[in-house]
């Protein structure tokens, strides 16, 4: 490949970027008009490398930023400061970030102060308030404003993106992107590393993933969703409820105390994503305010009860494969056992189609990314103040 090939930047440093990053990253990495630069935040190291492993993935930079307990503006500060003298050396074609995380906001931040055209993978999501979930809603709101384009999971996306007037050339529905991972890690050989989710999933008890760990959900919400999963596993002996645990410190303080006595309650640190996926494909029901998971398990056809108030995808709850149950213990618990034992309500939200990609998002990301360099660039570098 000759150097003069226009560089992508991929920038990134949470494991749901990492997964959704990671098809595209093997689309550039392979073709042979482009060349492709990834750097690391480390924001998550120890999340984040597993990732990159699995998928193939060579990494070129860390802006090594982990600390304990860091502020958001220390993340935001950190990722801006320490990337800016790497655009400036590497001068990229475009920079990538994805979706609504402080560090893709700050990774956008820097490339658009150097000049650089930014690509906003995941873009358009949208909930009513600027502060649910916070900071994401806050975060991707802002990158729609640098960004120069912007990558649509759905149709709706794009709508959202229009509203705010940006130019329609300049919006590509793509599909997900972890939808394409997803599919590329339930089909790799794979041996799950925690022994007591390897037995699990070799046998053939009824499981219930759970994940929990969104900011807004810290304190009280947080108390009432470990309530309800206490209710039901005691109600519930012949079902095994499998949580990895966030490390957030502030999660567990929560959910170990009132959980940790269980016996079909099984607590894991958070599992490597090719050990989440074969859990995911061999669980009933997903319980989780996870954004990524409302995309991912209903394309394996696994019913989602989302734990939050509101969510920025709503493609799913119209499509009937995720329901909003919120933090209230007794709507957690009835929904919960409802999916449990009435196999037709199961069967609507288990067979209903997914919106949210049909693996093919890489692919796209790639032909969009050529035709906006044969055109010499996009329309209009920035958009209007969204209304």
């Amino acid at each position: 490949m000759a150097d003069a090939a226009p560089l992508m930047m991929v920038v990134y440093g949470t494991r749901p970027e990492a997964i959704k990053c990671a098809p595209i990253i093997q689309a550039f990495q392979g073709a042979d008009d482009l060349r492709c630069s990834v750097v690391l935040t480390g924001q998550h190291p120890v999340m984040v490398n597993p990732i990159n492993e699995g998928f193939g993935v060579r990494v070129d930079a860390d802006l090594d930023i982990f600390a304990h307990r860091q502020s958001l503006s220390e993340i935001a500060g950190k990722t801006i400061t320490r990337l800016a003298p790497i655009l400036r050396e590497r001068k990229p074609a475009a920079v990538f970030v994805q979706g609504d995380t402080t560090s893709a906001l700050a990774a956008g931040l820097a490339a658009f102060y150097e000049g650089i055209p930014l690509v906003h993978i995941e873009a358009g999501l949208r909930t009513e308030s600027i502060t649910s979930p916070y900071p994401e809603e806050g975060n991707r709101r802002q990158l729609t404003q640098i960004a120069s384009l912007h990558l649509a999971a759905t149709e709706g996306n794009r709508a959202n993106l229009v509203g705010c007037r940006v130019p329609e050339a300049n919006i590509c529905v793509t599909g997900n992107p972890v939808i394409d991972a997803l599919r590329i890690a339930v089909e790799l050989p794979h041996v799950i590393s925690e022994p007591r989710v390897a037995d699990l999933v070799a046998g053939d008890q009824d499981l219930v993933l759970v994940t929990c760990h969104r900011r807004e959900s810290w304190g009280e919400p947080m108390v009432r969703v470990a309530a309800a999963l206490r209710t039901l596993a005691s109600e519930e002996p012949g079902t095994v409820f499998v949580f990895p645990l966030h490390a957030n410190p502030l999660v567990r303080e929560i959910f170990v105390p009132q959980l940790g006595d269980l016996p079909n309650v099984v607590l894991t640190e958070p599992l490597d994503y090719f050990d989440l996926a074969k859990l995911l494909d061999r669980t009933r029901l997903v319980l989780s305010d996870s954004g990524g998971l409302q995309e991912e398990a209903p394309a394996l056809g696994k019913p989602v009860l989302v734990l939050r108030e509101d969510t920025e995808r709503p493609e799913g709850i119209e499509a009937g494969t995720a329901e909003l149950v919120g933090t209230d213990s007794a709507k957690i618990i009835a929904r919960t056992r409802e999916l449990l034992h009435d196999q037709v309500e199961y069967a609507r939200m288990a067979r209903a189609i997914n919106p949210y990609g049909d693996g093919h998002a890489a692919e796209r990301t790639l032909q969009f990314v050529r035709r906006w360099l044969a055109l010499g660039g996009p329309i209009q570098g920035l958009v209007e103040q969204c209304r």
